[in-house]
């Protein structure tokens, strides 16, 4: 698995945009701060295309399922993994994933 980077592709299962963000920034690759634990959850989605009248578009993640090394931790938090998985609160309920399309990096892995 690669270490995810702020500079990550994440998009929720109906392929809106998830705007990363991350807690710490003294460990980079490549200039991009290495995400943490919980820098997934609780990011904005724009552009979801998941609209209709009994329909409601991604617009947050939620927990992560998977995708935080059980090893590797910055400043006492585990790092984020390009397995990472997770829904959101987009319709229908507790079906629609977030994932990870591109790491933003392509230099760092983790075995787990």
């Amino acid at each position: 698995m690669k270490l995810v980077t702020l500079a990550a592709v994440v998009r929720c299962g109906h392929d809106g945009r998830v705007h990363n963000s991350a807690r710490q920034s003294w460990v980079r690759i490549g200039g991009s701060a290495v995400l943490v634990d919980a820098d997934p959850e609780g990011c904005r989605v724009s552009g979801c295309p998941n609209i209709g009248p009994t329909m409601k578009p991604c617009t947050t993640t939620l927990a992560v399922n998977t995708g935080y090394s059980p090893w590797l931790r910055i400043g006492g938090q585990r790092i984020v993994l390009s397995d990472l998985d997770g829904l959101t609160d987009g319709t229908v309920p507790g079906t629609v994933h977030y994932t990870v399309r591109d790491p933003g990096q392509g230099f760092v892995e983790a075995a787990t």
